[in-house]
């Protein structure tokens, strides 16, 4: 069976990272992830990442700090979870770079998009760190930017949450499931699957959006294959 992308990037959340802590780094979530993106990378998959800082920090829950700063402190977040994640695929065996959109040469490579291909081209995977590098952006921008840039074929969107809902399925037990949906209707039905700008975004440059739970079993695997797991939308 041939996997249906050969360029994928992966979107994690914070949250999920950190496992049943809800707040930090879960050291089996890490070694989870790494295992899936290797079994991925074996098939021939190019893989690229972006991760959220919402383990660390969620900037938007703070009413009385500028906002601008606090989307900084954000983007500090999702460069601490980049390099563990680094950390995790590489004691697996997986060549890794970190990009930030914020120079810190000491720790990543800063992000430009020639090398970001090149490196994937070797079967490099290449994690996406300090989102845009712009406050005001969600990562959930920073995934589909980048998955523009790259020529990514699918986002690979793996969240806490196994698919997307009508209402918070931990509040609500009704809440209804969707199996696939469009672009438009991120929009029109303000599932807060994503931010408006991240979907306008994947619509205008035609990116598929594959949400599932980073908990499913083989979950990453499955969805390169096409699987019909979580919510598909396109």
């Amino acid at each position: 069976m041939e996997p249906k992308y050969k360029r994928i990037l992966l979107k994690i959340s914070g949250e999920a990272l950190a496992g049943s802590n809800k707040f930090g780094l879960d050291e089996e979530m890490l070694n989870m992830v790494a295992t899936q993106v290797k079994s991925v990378l074996d098939l021939g998959v190019q893989v690229s990442v972006v991760v959220g800082g919402g383990n660390f920090w969620r900037g938007r829950t703070s009413n009385s700090m500028d906002r601008a700063t606090a989307d900084y402190m954000g983007m500090l977040a999702t460069v601490i979870n980049s390099l563990a994640l680094q950390d995790a695929f590489e004691r697996n065996g997986i060549p890794t770079r970190v990009q930030t959109a914020i120079e810190m040469r000491e720790i990543a490579e800063p992000y430009i998009r020639r090398k970001a291909m090149s490196h994937l081209r070797k079967d490099i995977v290449v994690i996406f760190g300090a989102g845009t590098g712009n406050p005001f952006f969600s990562t959930d921008t920073t995934a589909a930017l980048r998955a523009a840039e790259i020529e990514a074929e699918v986002i690979l969107l793996a969240k806490k949450v196994d698919a997307v809902y009508d209402d918070d399925p931990e509040k609500n037990p009704n809440a209804k499931k969707f199996d696939t949906l469009t672009h438009r209707d991120l929009l029109d039905k303000g599932l807060g699957v994503m931010d408006s700008t991240a979907a306008s975004l994947c619509m205008e440059n035609n990116i598929p959006i594959h949400v599932f739970g980073l908990n499913e079993e083989n979950g990453v695997l499955r969805a390169v294959y096409g699987e019909e797991i979580g919510t598909f939308i396109k």
